[in-house]
Order: C-alpha cells, then structure tokens, then sequence
C-alpha cells in the first residue's frame, strides 16, 4: 500500500488528507495545532509528532503549507521533510510558492523526487475533492503519485518541467482576480442604470460572458489577492513583463468585499470603486 504523508492540514490539506485517507491509503499527518489533526485520526490516519515520523516509510508526502519560507523551512534537509525522505519517494508541493524555491527543494532533494502541484478551485474544491491540479516535474514521480491525485482531483494536467505548475497558479490567479474585479464595476454600473444583479447575473450566466466566477462570487472568500498578486509581480519582474492590468486590479480588490458583494447582489447596493488617480 503506497504511505502518504500530510504536511499542513489546512483549509485546503486537511480535507484533502481526508480524501487520500476515505481513498483507502495509509495517511500520516502533522499540523502544528493538534486540533487539525483529530478529523484525520478518526479516519485512520496516524498523527506524528514530527518530520521525521512523517517521512519515515512515507512513498509520497504532500506539503500544503502557507507559503515560500515555511515551504523551504519545513522540507530542507537541515531537519526538514528531505533529511528522512527514503530514496525514491515523492515529494509533491501543493503550496502556492516561487518556482524557485521548488528548484531549491529539488536541487537538495538528492534521490528524492519533487512535484510542483498547484490547486485550484478554492476551499470548496478541496472539501468536494474536486481540485483541479497544475503539476510541474518529470512524469515517472507524477506517474507513481498520480493514484494519490485522483483521490481529490477532478484533473490533472501535466504542464511540463518542475516550477510549471506554479506558473499555472499564478496566471490562474491573475484571470481569477481579473475577474471578480470586472465583475463587481459591471455588476454595480447595471443596477446604477437600473437593472439589478438578481436580474443581470442570470442573463449573464447564459451567454458569452458566463464564468464560474460570474456564478459563484458571493462564495469567494477575497482572502488571498495580495499574496496571489505580489508573487505574479515578483515573477513578472524576472521575466522583464509588465502587469498593468494586475496593477490595476489589485488597486481595485482594496475595495472589494465580502460584505460588499452581499450587499451588491442581495439588494442592488453598488460597489464604490475609486477611480484612478
């Protein structure tokens, strides 16, 4: 039986540690708040106390951590996850991170395998085992974890060499913000002349212009624009490329909230965007 390890069990690791584990697969876990770990050990799954009895014996061990330095932290050999990995096995980096700094992990990863492997669909993805999945690195480690995969994935798509699958995260998460950005002005310039969202949305929905974004904004959380940006921006400097609708966008997300969506949607109210200075 292939031995999954779990490391952070999140928003996103947790329910998705609990798809690996209901799959059928020996599940080892660790979350620095105990409290994360319970829903994973009335499943089966074994909770350590450490990277090194998570490692040990694990096949492939997913890492859904916050971002770039608690990612580097956590895996390096210094202590990390790399130290007590057996040759062979796979580590798999569901972070949203630099793709650098999973070519640093790779580059002391000695007979260790890394995956880059973004997600996408959000929270409610995770808890529906419906992620669809961006993965970056050599296919053999992908073919050897891809049944772990499957266990909360709608898709997998391969997009070449490892860093890949962030890059597809990041261009993801620009249109993802685009949108809801476009969305909100549009969305308030129709009920200023008179058609309400109730009314707008739906037709919307039915055309061109129709989007998952369109049909579920009032689910979105809005939480993770800033860290989302901030890594296209710096990726984008790398790459010598301007984002001047990125700029604008994260301008505009400032403004843009959960509440003001309610409120936009449920009673017609507009989102007071500002206009560029």
């Amino acid at each position: 039986m292939t031995v999954v390890g779990a490391l952070g069990l999140g928003a996103m690791g947790g329910p998705i540690a609990g798809h690996i584990r209901r799959a059928g697969f020996d599940v080892r876990c660790l979350d620095i708040d105990p409290e994360a770990t319970r829903p994973l050990a009335a499943l089966g799954a074994r909770v350590c106390d450490s990277p090194a009895e998570l490692a040990a014996g694990t096949d492939v061990c997913l890492v859904c951590l916050r971002g770039d330095e608690d990612v580097l932290e956590a895996c390096l050999p210094d202590g990390g996850l790399l130290a007590f990995l057996k040759p062979g096995s796979v580590l798999v980096v569901c972070s949203s991170v630099r793709p650098e700094t999973c070519r640093t992990l790779a580059g002391a990863a000695n007979a260790v395998e890394v995956l880059d492997a973004a997600l996408t669909g959000g929270v409610r993805g995770a808890e529906a085992g419906e992620i669809n999945l961006l993965v970056g690195g050599d296919e053999e480690p992908l073919r050897r974890a891809r049944p772990v995969f499957d266990a909360f994935c709608s898709a997998v798509h391969h997009l070449g060499e490892l860093g890949y699958g962030q890059v597809g995260k990041t261009v993801n998460n620009l249109i993802h913000w685009a949108q809801i950005a476009a969305i909100a002005e549009a969305l308030s310039l129709g009920s200023r002349l008179g058609v309400p969202p109730e009314l707008m949305r739906p037709a919307l929905a039915a055309g061109p212009t129709d989007s998952r974004t369109l049909r579920e904004i009032e689910l979105m959380r809005l939480t993770w624009y800033v860290k989302d940006i901030d890594n296209a921006r710096r990726m984008a400097r790398a790459a010598g490329t301007p984002l001047p609708l990125t700029d604008e966008v994260r301008r505009l997300m400032d403004h843009i909230t959960v509440p003001g969506i309610a409120a936009l949607l449920e009673e017609g109210r507009p989102i007071d965007l500002p206009a560029r200075e």
